[in-house]
Order: structure tokens, then C-alpha cells, then sequence
């Protein structure tokens, strides 16, 4: 059996890792996975999922522990997070004469030089980069990578996530009560913006917003909340998101900047309307009127204006956002639906 060969950054179980996982288990059938990443608590959710995994903790231990795939095989489905993964995954197969598909996952972040300069690297080396959304595909292509190898193939869900225990009832009620947030509490993510529509729209203390996450900027965050903010609750990290989501009235995601997104899908499966920013990736997975709305990014105004709305919305019109969110979610983000994306592009790589 070929090897797939799924090669990570950061041993962690955040959106990067779990998207890995997703993505080996729709491709698994057809591979012999191995999960490759520094320790931490992925390899035991891959090992669950009955996965082989490698642990890596200097450069060379992590070129020579995939070598014996190259040596062994006339094969090999190579996917990355790193640049020196797939620098690594080109120096073995050119040694060994092999066929392989050299895929760079690139999930974005906040460093413009780190999350998208070096890439530009890759194009020497035959190299596919698959961008998580048009926004990643446009920096990029901004940071000087080649247009014609990057595709685009959007985060998806397992079928598990996707169709998870806990939703959220119909709505019978008109309004949201109960805004959740999930995000990083770092600058970029832009959290200070809901204080700031609060402030303008005073009416919005009548809303429960509960924020899911931990980062740089917490401390000064919750000391602003502390001096004037009742209603707007920092629970730091959660491992019951899904109950979170299940118990509220909807998603609400304010940075502008964000490669993707996996919360946005999460909430999707769990029923809730949701609201985005009208820039990056968030805002290509929310269809407006259709599965929730915009407002105009960084803008405290219209955020401020859309909140109102939703404050007010009939329990019809809520339940039309979040039944417009699943549907988009089962036809645009599902497992088979990426993992048809990844067997187009892996065939191409091998043609």
C-alpha cells in the first residue's frame, strides 16, 4: 500500500492538526497513514484512529525518519505543514527515483513572512500548495508563490463532526440571548471590536457573549471586560466547545485576517446562524442572507448594526440561517467532498 505521509509543524490538537486528521481518515482507506509531528497529544488521537505515528525532534531525525518510505517504495503521497518537510520529501525522491505527490498545506496565520514568504521556496521543487481558501491563496500569491501551483481545497469536517451529537433545538423564540465566540485571544483576532459595538449600541448588554480560547492577549482583554463588560464572559479554553455551541444562539467570528475558520464549520453542523466579517477566509464560507451575515470588517458600526439585528430577528429567520449552514456545510465542506478534491490533485501529481 502507498504511504501517506502527513507531516506536521506542531504535535498540538488545534484546527491544523485536526484538519490532518480529517484528512487522513477520508483518505486512509486507500493509504498506510503515518502521522509524523514533534510529541504531543496528536500522535494519541491518531493512534486512536489507528494511525502509525513518528515523532520528530530535530530537522535531521525528521529527514531521516521519512527516508525508509522513499527506500521502500515506488510511491508516496507526501503531505506537509512545513517548508522543510517538503524540501525533505524532494531530496528522497529524487535520490530514489520515485514517483511521489509533494503537497504543502498552507493554513495561514498571522506572520504575512512565516505563514506565506517562505512558501515561494516550493515552486523551485515541484512542490502542489494547497491553500485552505481563496483569501490563502491570494497571500501567497501576494508573497510571490507561483499561480499555477496552488489549488484550493477548503477545510471540510469528518462525517462525525458534521452530524454530531448535541445541535441546537429549532428556534422558537424571536432574537439571540447567547453569542459564543472560539478563538485565539491574540491582537489579530480582533475581540476588543465586540466591546467597542457594545459601547455604540448599548442595547447589546442585553446579550449574553461567551468566548471560548486563551492568548497574548487575554489579560488585558478580560481587565477590560472587568470595567464595564457584565455581559461578556472569557471562559479560556473549553473541552466541551460542542456543549458550548448546542447551548447557543450563534456563532459570532471578528477577525478579518483569518485563513479559514474550523469553528465556522463546527457551528454550521451544530445549527447556528453566524456571523462574520465580509474580508478573508470566514467570509467566503458564510453566505450572506443564506447562513447567516457580513458586516463590514474591522467596523464597530456595522458590527454593531448586525448584532441589533440579530437581537431582534424572528425565530423563523433564525431557523432559516441555520438550516441555510448545514445544507452548505454537507454540500460544500464534507469529508468526501474534500477528500475527492485531494484524489484529483494527487492523480495530477502522479499523471
Amino acid at each position: 500500500m502507498i504511504p501517506l505521509l502527513y507531516s506536521l509543524h506542531s504535535g498540538n490538537l488545534y484546527g491544523t492538526e485536526r484538519m490532518a486528521l480529517a484528512t487522513a481518515q477520508a483518505l486512509g482507506p486507500e493509504f498506510q497513514v503515518v502521522i509524523i509531528a514533534p510529541e504531543g497529544p496528536v500522535h494519541g488521537e491518531a493512534r486512536r484512529l489507528g494511525f502509525e505515528t513518528i515523532i520528530y525532534r530535530s530537522p535531521l531525525q525528521y529527514l531521516w525518519a521519512i527516508r525508509p518510505y522513499f527506500a521502500a517504495h515506488l510511491r508516496v503521497l507526501s503531505i506537509n505543514t512545513r517548508v522543510l518537510h517538503s524540501l525533505a520529501a524532494a531530496v528522497w525522491e529524487r535520490l530514489y527515483w520515485r514517483k511521489s505527490a509533494n503537497l504543502q498545506v498552507v493554513h495561514g496565520g498571522a506572520q504575512e513572512h512565516l505563514s506565506y514568504g517562505r512558501k515561494k521556496l516550493l515552486r523551485y521543487f515541484g512542490v502542489k500548495q494547497v491553500a485552505v481558501s481563496n483569501y490563502v491563496k491570494e497571500r501567497l500569491i501576494a508573497n510571490g508563490s507561483d499561480p499555477g501551483g496552488i489549488r484550493v481545497i477548503e477545510n471540510f469536517l469528518t462525517d462525525q463532526r458534521a452530524n454530531p451529537e448535541i445541535i441546537r433545538p429549532v428556534f422558537t423564540q424571536s432574537g439571540v440571548r447567547r453569542v459564543l465566540i472560539v478563538s485565539r485571544l491574540d491582537p489579530i483576532k480582533r475581540i476588543d471590536l465586540l466591546m467597542d459595538a457594545i459601547d455604540l449600541e448599548p442595547t447589546l448588554r442585553s446579550i449574553e457573549f461567551r468566548i471560548l480560547g486563551s492568548g497574548e492577549d487575554e489579560q488585558r482583554l478580560r481587565q477590560r471586560a472587568s470595567e464595564g463588560y457584565p455581559n461578556v464572559h472569557f471562559l479560556g479554553f473549553r473541552s466541551n466547545a460542542a456543549e458550548e455551541m448546542a447551548a447557543a444562539d450563534m456563532l459570532l467570528h471578528l477577525c478579518s485576517e483569518e485563513p479559514f475558520g474550523l469553528a465556522i464549520l463546527e457551528a454550521m453542523a451544530a445549527r447556528l446562524p453566524i456571523l462574520v466579517p465580509d474580508r478573508g477566509g470566514a467570509s467566503d464560507i458564510v453566505v450572506s442572507e443564506v447562513s447567516g451575515m457580513h458586516f463590514y470588517s474591522n467596523d464597530a458600526r456595522s458590527l454593531a448594526s448586525q448584532l441589533h439585528f440579530f437581537k431582534s430577528a424572528s425565530a423563523d429567520r433564525l431557523n432559516q440561517f441555520a438550516q441555510g449552514a448545514v445544507k452548505r456545510l454537507l454540500s460544500n465542506y464534507s469529508a468526501s467532498y474534500g477528500a475527492r478534491q485531494y484524489r484529483k490533485l494527487i492523480k495530477e501529481c502522479w499523471a
